[in-house]
């Protein structure tokens, strides 16, 4: 049995999906920088806007991250006004994050990023949210074979 001769790289999944995440960070940059904020930072406040007053530790698992990542984003966040933490009253080895009126202010602005690339890419929403869609399923069955179920 002969072979198989490799893929190009342009016909990798893996690759095209490193370059599209490198093209949507490059068209997410400039509004965020207009923002004052980091994509990492962009993630939590989507993450708290989703439900606020989540502990790091759920943020975290929320953004497939070890908590250890998270911290340091989420203090430069609360220096800058966006968040609050605050010790569980339920469990003091637990710090909860909650957004502030300019945290939510920031995550209401901040929702312009998929209309962005929207527009950018060319695809209207319904078509960016069947890729998305189908990039999910990927995801989850990915994470079923590894043993990392959600």
């Amino acid at each position: 049995m002969a072979a198989r001769k490799p893929l190009p790289l342009d016909h990798q999944i893996c690759f095209t999906l490193y370059r599209t995440n490198l093209a949507i960070n490059r068209t997410y940059k400039p509004m965020l920088d207009e923002m004052g904020i980091t994509y990492p930072q962009y993630l939590v406040l989507n993450v708290l806007g989703e439900e606020d007053g989540r502990t790091i530790g759920t943020i975290a698992s929320r953004l497939a991250l070890e908590s250890s990542t998270i911290t340091p984003p989420v203090k430069r966040m609360e220096q800058a006004g966006l968040v609050r933490r605050q010790r569980s009253q339920e469990d003091d080895r637990q710090v909860q994050v909650w957004l502030t009126e300019q945290g939510r202010a920031l995550f209401t602005r901040s929702r312009c990023l998929g209309e962005a690339l929207s527009d950018s890419a060319g695809m209207d929403m319904q078509q960016l949210e069947a890729l998305n869609q189908q990039l999910r399923a990927m995801n989850a069955a990915l994470d079923q074979q590894l043993g990392r179920g959600d």
